[in-house]
């Protein structure tokens, strides 16, 4: 099922299908978040989520309890289970393609 992602603080959205990971469909749309590792350990690519649920493709992703319960997500490795909303301030657009857009107020 596909959902739609919006980046709280530049108001871009995308959408995001299982089994790609968030991060994944941010690069389809040309949005570009921090990353590195893509396997959830260097936490490169940490962002707060506001709002809906992910699962994770690791058993155990780069995140203690206390970020879990705070609403802390790895990207690279979370799995959209509902729309999203999510903060990452380093997040740009390079050439964003028609896949992203601006949300709407």
């Amino acid at each position: 099922m596909a959902y739609t992602v919006t980046l709280a603080g530049q108001g871009w959205t995308f959408v995001t299908d299982a089994p790609a990971t968030v991060l994944e469909s941010a690069e389809r749309a040309g949005i570009r978040l921090p990353s590195s590792c893509r396997n959830g350990t260097c936490r490169t690519c940490i962002c707060l989520s506001t709002s809906g649920a992910v699962r994770y493709k690791t058993d155990w992703p780069g995140l203690s309890l206390d970020e879990k319960r705070e609403g802390y997500i790895l990207p690279c490795v979370a799995i959209a289970e509902s729309d999203l909303t999510i903060e990452a301030p380093a997040a740009n657009s390079g050439v964003r393609s028609s896949i992203a857009s601006r949300a709407q107020p």
